[in-house]
């Protein structure tokens, strides 16, 4: 069973030998995710009042023509944002994932967030548009049940940036099985980064950017390589989906960061 303490203990180890490159990929990753975005402010009471009497000085003729470009417009910024979400967001969060389980094993290189692109792209893109889509629906049957799907499909980016190929059923059965028993204690880890955000907020986001961010990646990534070790067994060894089942790779990777330049390690094991 893993604990919070080794999986952060871990994390410290490797996100100390891989600093510079972690923190780009963490600020990345924020930004692709949204948990570092700001919040956007709202018009005032007085502004709203402005804006009803300028509508009401607007001819009926006039007023239906604007209201509907502002809604062709609306609709055209939900499709490319849509878009980007899907099509470009999606698949550079499952290569971001990928450094950071590749950090488990050997110093990750930033050509790792490219990953998504080049093997079974549109894969990815179905199984992340599934699982944002079940999430939703889910969250429609008020808050709690999207919540747990939500930990429940947690598991899908990491497993996309191991197994590009994976069917999707096969990818949502096996978060799935990972996630059992571990969702309150994932959602504690998750807590336990609390007090980080806090001394993030107070210093306007430069903790979070140089430390917390690459630091809470980091450890959910160990959070995955345990649960994923757990549940299929394998060791260290890289992990390719078999009839449902996880098998280890050919090649063992170390997990010891002074030997991830060891010219002897072998440089992709059995990666995808």
């Amino acid at each position: 069973m893993w604990t919070r303490a080794e999986l952060k203990e871990n994390a410290k180890k490797y996100f100390k030998f891989n600093y510079w490159k972690m923190v780009l990929v963490a600020l990345i990753l924020a930004f692709l995710t949204g948990s570092g975005g700001a919040s956007v402010g709202s018009y005032s009471q007085n502004n709203e009042t402005d804006v009803a009497n300028s509508f009401g000085a607007v001819p009926a003729e006039q007023l239906s023509a604007l209201i509907v470009g502002i809604l062709v417009g609306v609709i055209v910024v939900c499709v490319v944002v849509g878009a980007l979400q899907w099509f470009v967001f999606n698949p550079l969060t499952v290569g971001a994932q990928r450094f950071f389980v590749v950090s488990h094993y050997r110093k990750a290189e930033l050509g790792e967030l490219g990953f998504a692109f080049s093997k079974s792209y549109l894969n990815t893109v179905k199984i992340m548009f599934l699982r944002q889509l079940y999430v939703f629906l889910w969250t429609l049957l008020f808050v709690i049940p999207g919540i747990i799907k939500a930990y429940e499909y947690m598991m899908i980016p990491y497993i996309l940036a191991e197994n590009p190929d994976i069917d999707s059923k096969e990818a949502f059965a096996m978060s799935k099985q990972m996630m059992t028993g571990n969702k309150w204690n994932t959602f504690v880890l998750q807590l336990s980064f609390f007090g980080w955000g806090l001394l993030s907020a107070i210093t306007c986001g430069i903790v979070g950017i140089f430390y917390v961010n690459p630091y809470m990646y980091m450890t959910l990534a160990e959070l995955y390589v345990a649960l994923k070790e757990i549940t299929y067994g394998g060791g260290q060894n890289s992990y390719v989906q078999n009839g449902g089942q996880w098998n280890g790779g050919s090649a063992t990777l170390s997990n010891d960061p002074n030997q991830w330049n060891n010219p002897n390690q072998p440089s992709n094991g059995n990666w995808n």
